[in-house]
């Protein structure tokens, strides 16, 4: 239910038109998440108007169809606080959509959930560094393919190992970073 939660937490900023969800998630959304497709924001806000997470009311349009303009009820708010403050299991792989959309809505509505989102995150990926860095990389063959090119594949291997490990530690100084910023009130850059 990440995508709802993320159509909550945009119209906590504002009332917005299916058209201007659109047009948000496909330009400043795309950094948070994958492409949605229109369908499928105007089926979930049906669907989160019978659930009365979000109303709406029509809004005329001259020369043009009518808009709704959606906004969150009560229920939509606490569904959403309650989503933002909940515990948050990392996933495997690091930089996930659901921790982004999470964070970038956690900000706003409670610094103490973000700040406890980053550093959830960080205690992961630091134990994730621990034990992956370091560990033995050893491609074994027996009785390989004929195609099989052993050393350009250990080679390539070893390349994604680098090009990762570089990209975790990215990802963590990102999260150090954003942490400071949201405690200290330092800047990021």
């Amino acid at each position: 239910m990440t995508v709802e939660y993320g159509l909550l937490a945009l119209l906590s900023f504002r009332p917005l038109s299916g058209y201007d969800i659109l047009k948000w998630v496909e330009s400043e959304g795309q950094f948070i998440r994958s492409r949605i497709h229109h369908s499928q924001i105007y089926r979930l806000l049906g669907r989160m108007v019978a659930d009365g997470l979000v109303d709406y009311r029509v809004d005329p349009r001259e020369g043009r169809p009518d808009a709704k303009v959606y906004r969150l009820t009560e229920v939509g708010r606490e569904a959403l606080l309650t989503w933002v403050r909940s515990p948050y299991d990392p996933p495997s792989r690091f930089q996930d959509p659901d921790f982004l959309t999470r964070f970038a809505f956690a900000v706003p509505l409670d610094r103490e959930a973000a700040v406890r989102l980053i550093e959830t995150e960080l205690a992961h990926r630091r134990q994730q560094i621990a034990r992956n860095r370091n560990r033995d990389r050893t491609l074994l063959f027996v009785d390989p393919l004929p195609e099989v090119d052993q050393d350009l594949t250990r080679e390539v291997f070893e390349e994604m190992h680098r090009f990762g490990a570089a990209s975790v530690d990215r990802w963590v100084e990102w999260l150090e970073r954003m942490h400071t910023f949201l405690t200290e009130g330092k800047s990021v850059r």
